[in-house]
């Protein structure tokens, strides 16, 4: 799989997802600059990483979904290309018109970094195939506009669709209240696109592929898209 990793001015987690692909796909990935109006030809997955796009001036992702580079995303998405947006890159998604919906300030009108236990709530994708419908994972999470939201259409589109790909969730699969660390509505972590290769979520995965960083739960999304290609 020939991957491209994007960075806007604030990016900061373009070297750790670098990392996870290569460990996943025994291939560096291109490092690709947000001015670029080409992604490097072959490319299978772009995947726009987390950070404070621009300085989050704005709405979080709102510059960054018009830059340069973005054209040759939508194109490749429109073409049946992989997309996989990380916290900052899910709200670049939502901007850019690439997944519905938007990314509020977490009800709680804090930033939250920590520790996170998702519920892997669908199988049926490229992105989670290797893991278990039901199954909860451990990564972390680190935002502040974190609150996913949309109108009742999408949020009964995603739903019936089984586009919702992760929940947030206790240890032991449970959601209530205090599961939920931003105010999502329906616990949603990440949602997948109508046709199921561009994935958005705010959780971190890519922080925890090897012990040393506290688990390696984050192993299998990247997994997945590697046996995909």
């Amino acid at each position: 799989m020939k991957t491209a990793v994007i960075t806007f001015p604030g990016s900061n987690r373009q070297q750790d997802v670098m990392r996870a692909l290569q460990q996943a796909t025994g291939t560096a990935p291109a490092a690709v600059w947000h001015g670029d109006h080409e992604l490097p030809a072959g490319t299978d997955l772009v995947v726009l990483p987390g950070g404070f796009s621009y300085g989050d001036y704005l709405r979080c992702g709102a510059i960054a979904g018009h830059a340069e580079i973005m054209t040759a995303v939508r194109a490749h998405a429109a073409r049946g290309g992989y997309v996989l947006g990380i916290c900052n890159g899910f709200q670049i998604l939502v901007e850019s018109g690439l997944l519905p919906g938007i990314l509020m300030r977490n009800a709680g009108l804090r930033f939250i970094c920590k520790m996170q236990h998702l519920q892997v709530a669908t199988q049926n994708s490229d992105f989670t195939s290797l893991y278990k419908k039901g199954q909860v994972i451990k990564v972390c999470i680190a935002h502040g506009e974190g609150n996913y939201m949309a109108d009742e259409h999408t949020i009964t589109a995603l739903e019936e669709q089984d586009r919702v790909a992760f929940r947030y969730c206790h240890a032991d699969g449970t959601r209530t209240l205090g599961a939920n660390p931003n105010g999502s509505i329906n616990d949603i972590a990440g949602i997948l696109s109508e046709n199921r290769r561009v994935l958005g979520m705010m959780p971190h995965p890519e922080n925890l592929i090897e012990d040393i960083m506290g688990g390696t739960d984050g192993r299998g999304l990247f997994a997945s898209l590697a046996k995909a290609a």
